[in-house]
């Protein structure tokens, strides 16, 4: 099994920059409504290049029948995707080693409590 199978052939990354750049700012609006100071909370958010990454990862776990990956499989996924876009090299290394990843996610803050 390669980490590419029954991958959909994705935009190019302007629109996919674009994308989590809409998503980022729902992300911001939706934690202001809910009364959080957005100086408490900015800094945990992720870059627009780590939301990209971040996407392209979990349309990757969803083609693997959306099994979380191991260390070993992340890593190379990650990895791949960096070779796929070389402009988010950087947003990978800033995420390799850094589980768990979506921290600004409520539900992911929960878990971790």
């Amino acid at each position: 099994m390669t980490d590419r199978q029954n991958l959909p052939r994705r935009a190019s990354l302007e629109v996919l920059r674009a994308e989590s750049a809409d998503e980022l700012s729902v992300l911001v609006e939706e934690r202001v409504r809910g009364g959080e100071d957005p100086w408490d909370f900015m800094e945990d958010l992720p870059t627009v290049d780590e939301l990209v990454v971040l996407t392209l990862r979990a349309e990757n776990i969803a083609a693997d029948g959306g099994n979380r990956p191991s260390a070993a499989r992340n890593y190379r996924v990650l990895r791949q995707i960096a070779l796929d876009y070389p402009d988010l090299t950087r947003a990978v290394w800033r995420l390799l080693g850094s589980e768990p990843h979506r921290t600004w996610d409520a539900s992911v803050r929960a878990e971790a409590s």
